[in-house]
């Protein structure tokens, strides 16, 4: 139950108002996870339940509102429930007494379209039955249905069943941090600032599934403050495989690191686990052509409070501000808010992604790319505003191809 949000398989509950979304969730969880009324627009809120679903291990359930939901209210209500879609890995479309219409047919076409793995419950079985035709539709498109009923859980057990067999492969085969890029039994240095910013008496996230993945993969580590650095390398008998420094350090940690030693960055490690490195790369050179009052939009996935030194809301401004040599305008979003209309931003930059799933952080970078706005996170704008962009990208070739083709290719 301690598995962050972000490792978790996101599975959600669709459908129209009254359709059975919620008791079918609580008929799933066993738990009355959520409110069940006959009125119509009783869910009014994603509601998230995470829990263990064997053997896939921890997920999590997010019931939605009907999508049908009708007035202001209900509007919001509608936009609040697709905006769970940019997250989704699996979607459950809940179908009330074999009623499918335009309206499914429709959901069903934008969850392909999103290649969002769909599986259709057709709830309230004891009360009607989808017909043979729809039955057809579904069997030559291969979505898989079941027919159940949250009442008496009849097919509750065939839903889990289809469910577990249409996981996405991707999930099933995530990426490593950097197992993949350290060898067994070589070592490894995490640089760990510890600043105004830094939560009392634990790490952050991506620091502690850092040390656990090179853990799991027979990697050292060792742990030091940014002004331990050099002397912790001169004691060793040997070179580290990699230096991690969590981005805010870089310049010292640059200068401290010898230049034969391979040095990124937490952020950069989760640009590649979270989403596209590469793509990330290539929007970082965006910095180069940016001017006094361009709009910047700053992404950051978790809520904590602002400090007088944040980095992003402090520091990466200053840096940016700095390289290109006047003022810009930042717009700061958090958590699961993300702006409807990019197309007066110049240059996006998110955080490493941590407490979002994988799924969330692709559909955020294809948004900014269709909309013609460059992407690219916290370590990759401070390794570039500071000169140190091409050595933070060594440990990954392919991602260093990609910006040299994007220097050289005119389009890019």
């Amino acid at each position: 139950m301690r598995t962050p949000k972000g490792n978790r398989l996101h599975i959600a509950i669709l459908g129209r108002r009254n359709a059975g979304k919620s008791a079918l969730l609580n008929a799933l969880t066993r738990q009355n996870v959520s409110i069940v009324s006959d009125v119509p627009g009783t869910t009014t809120d994603p509601v998230e339940k995470p829990m263990e679903l064997h053997p896939i291990g921890p997920v999590v359930f997010i019931d939605t509102a009907g999508l049908d939901d009708a007035g202001a209210l209900g509007a919001e209500r509608v936009n609040r429930s697709r905006r769970v879609l940019d997250r989704t890995d699996l979607a459950v479309l809940v179908v009330g007494g074999g009623e499918w219409g335009e309206f499914e047919e429709e959901l069903a076409q934008e969850l392909a379209r999103r290649r969002t793995p769909l599986v259709v419950a057709f709830n309230k079985s004891d009360l009607a039955a989808p017909e043979d035709s729809i039955i057809q539709r579904l069997q030559q498109g291969r979505i898989p249905h079941v027919l159940t009923c949250a009442t008496d859980g009849a097919g509750l057990a065939a839903l889990r069943e289809a469910i577990i067999a249409a996981v996405p492969e991707e999930f099933l085969e995530q990426p490593t941090i950097l197992g993949d890029l350290v060898p067994a039994g070589q070592l490894v240095v995490l640089v760990v600032p510890i600043d105004s910013a830094a939560p009392r008496g634990r790490l952050i996230l991506p620091q502690v599934q850092t040390i656990r993945d090179a853990l799991d993969h027979d990697v050292g580590c060792l742990v030091v403050r940014e002004h331990a650095l050099r002397d912790a390398l001169q004691r060793l008998r040997t070179p580290p495989a990699l230096v991690v420094t969590d981005s805010q350090a870089f310049q010292k940690v640059a200068a401290d690191t010898p230049a034969d030693v391979p040095m990124t960055s937490f952020s950069i490690l989760f640009a590649r686990l979270k989403g596209d490195l590469a793509a990330l790369v290539r929007g970082a050179r965006a910095i180069d052509s940016l001017r006094p009052g361009d709009r910047i939009l700053v992404c950051e996935a978790c809520s904590h409070q602002a400090t007088c030194d944040d980095i992003g809301r402090a520091k990466i401004p200053a840096w940016l501000e700095r390289y290109v040599g006047g003022p810009l305008r930042f717009t700061h979003y958090q958590g699961y808010d993300f702006p409807d209309d990019l197309g007066d931003f110049r240059l996006a930059i998110h955080c490493g992604a941590c407490v979002h799933n994988r799924r969330s952080m692709l559909t955020r970078i294809q948004r900014c790319q269709e909309a013609g706005v460059p992407i690219t996170n916290y370590g990759l704008t401070i390794a570039y505003t500071l000169g140190i962009f091409e050595r933070a990208l060594r440990p990954f070739p392919d991602a260093l191809a990609a910006f040299h083709e994007s220097c050289v290719s005119p389009t890019a």
